[in-house]
This record gives C-alpha cells, sequence and structure tokens, in this order.
C-alpha cells in the first residue's frame, strides 16, 4: 500500500506484519493496573530515524523529537532511541521487535499499530516558486501538462507516490516528471531536501510533496516558494491526498495508547505551537482551511 510521506515511506508496499510473541524479552503485556503504561520504569522508548527532518534526527532537532520530550516531560521519564532507518521492515526490526514502544508520526488508519487520536492532520502540496505566478491548486489544472515536475522516486516499478498516480492518470506525460530520492545517501543530512531545492534552484518547474517536509525546508530557502495543498482530497474511487497523523504503539499496548491520547489532548495548544515553528502546513478537519508558515 502506498502512504503519504517520508517518515511512513517504510510502509510503502509493506504486507501486514504478524504480532510479535507477547512474551519475548523486555516486552510488557497491557494489564488491568493502567497505571503500568511504560515497558520500563522512566523511559520512554522512541523508534525514531536517525537523519529524517523535519521529523527527528540523532541531533533530536525534529519535531518528533521535540513531542517526544514534551510527552516524556509529562510521563516524568527520559526519552531513549532505537535509532532505524525508516523503511520497509522498520516497525518489524523495531517496535514489533520490542526494541522500542512507540513511533511518532503514523497514519492514523494504518492497522499495523494501534494509533492515537490524531495530533495533525496535512496534505501532499504543489511546491512552485512565487515569482513564477503559476497559481496552480489542482491536478485538473492544464497548465501542469506543459510544465517539469519535480517528485520524489518517480520510476516504472508501480511504487510511485499517489500525486504522480494522479498526475498520469490526467494525462501528463511521464517524460516532463523528475525524480528526487526520498531517501538519498544517508552520510549527506537531511535528503528529502532535495526536491525542495530544487524548485528553488528552478530545476523544475514545480514539485509536489508531503506538507511537512516542503514547509519545513521551505522556510530555509533564499527564495519564496508558496506551498498549496492539492486538490481533490480525495481522488475516486479511494486515492486520499490529506492524512491524520497519529503515534503508534504495538495493539496489545492499550494503556500506553490511553496515556498518549491524553496527553495529545492536554497539550494540544502546545503541540499546534510546536508544527507551526516547523512550518508544517495543517489542515482543519471542519472547513479543510490549510494553516501554512510558507514564505511570503
Amino acid at each position: 500500500m502506498h502512504t503519504c510521506v517520508r517518515n511512513t515511506a517504510w510502509l510503502l508496499g509493506a504486507a501486514i506484519l504478524a504480532a510479535a510473541p507477547l512474551h519475548a524479552q523486555g516486552a510488557w503485556t497491557a494489564v488491568a493496573d493502567s497505571t503500568r503504561i511504560l515497558a520500563y520504569p522512566g523511559q520512554l522508548r522512541v523508534c525514531a530515524d536517525p537523519n529524517a527532518l523535519p521529523y527527528s534526527n540523532q541531533a533530536q532537532q525534529g519535531f518528533e523529537n521535540k513531542l517526544a520530550e514534551l510527552i516524556a516531560r509529562d510521563l516524568h521519564a527520559s526519552v531513549v532511541y532505537t535509532w532505524y532507518p525508516q523503511r520497509r521492515g522498520f516497525v518489524r526490526n523495531t517496535l514489533q521487535d520490542y526494541q522500542c514502544d512507540v513511533v511518532m508520526g503514523v497514519p492514523s488508519t494504518l492497522d499495523m499499530l494501534l494509533t492515537t487520536i490524531p495530533y495533525y492532520r496535512s496534505s501532499y502540496v504543489f511546491i512552485y516558486r512565487k515569482d513564477r505566478g503559476l497559481h496552480i491548486t489542482s491536478f485538473d489544472d492544464p497548465q501542469l501538462e506543459q510544465l517539469k515536475i519535480g517528485v520524489y522516486d518517480f520510476g516504472d516499478d508501480g511504487n510511485n507516490t499517489p500525486p504522480v498516480h494522479a498526475l498520469l492518470d490526467r494525462g501528463v506525460p511521464p517524460e516532463h516528471f523528475v525524480g528526487y530520492s526520498l531517501y538519498g545517501d544517508y552520510a549527506q543530512p537531511s535528503p528529502p531536501r532535495n526536491l525542495i531545492d530544487a524548485v528553488a534552484k528552478g530545476e523544475v518547474d514545480l514539485a509536489v510533496g508531503w506538507g511537512p517536509i516542503a514547509g519545513f525546508f521551505a522556510q530555509q530557502e533564499p527564495v519564496a516558494l508558496e506551498i498549496v495543498p492539492v486538490s481533490p482530497a480525495i481522488d475516486l474511487p479511494f486515492r486520499p491526498y490529506v492524512y491524520d497523523m497519529s503515534i503508534g504503539v504495538r495493539r496489545e499496548d492499550k494503556p500506553l495508547k490511553q496515556a498518549l491520547d491524553d496527553i495529545l489532548t492536554r497539550h494540544k495548544q502546545e503541540i499546534r505551537q510546536l508544527l507551526v515553528s516547523f512550518g508544517v502546513p495543517t489542515l482543519d478537519r471542519q472547513s479543510q482551511g490549510v494553516q501554512t508558515t510558507a514564505r511570503n
């Protein structure tokens, strides 16, 4: 299955994982006493990517790092990381192997995990220079058939992101796409930034990417970029471009999930400000309006 984002790219094409043994070494299982919510007292054990800004990195500079710190304070605990690239096998080798207990950013509908209430809702976006005057808001815009379009990991293996399928379905020629690696060389910082840099440098006319990546790196470019949510939000029969994002835990860890729900609710405004500070474009569930901090 396809998902939407850099920090859940390890789910692309993944089958639902079998549950790990409940009595694996270091494991804990849900019990009637809901006060027992941490596998190890005083430790919030987080599975995270060491090089995936704006989400996380080993220097703990991402917004998911900051959210983990907020949650740990509320639990009177310290954050302990298991670092692992978020590619296929991430859940199997970390959370399901009981190396850690939470994943900070997953789609709320992800059924291989038990997910919390959403803490933000975002969208795929168009990214283009303001000085281009493109004003593109829809996959149906005829201008797209004439433009050079930057996307992540474009190819012929069926693993294109949903926006690429949307554009191909609408007749945009494949030769108009320019692919940029979502993973890149982990010896280099922030591999996903290359797509946003390509827009700023004029290597492509516009790009289509996931909102949190675009909003964060657009703030760091020397030219002003437009960050515009794509439309429609869902292509029929069902190809969504908007996602609610949650924290994921093992399906048996219900007390931990409930504790996280309570923390996310109590700190809703603080989390909202955290997302704003990282330039994350967020959608209001009621109005579908977007709030973004892209450069003016």
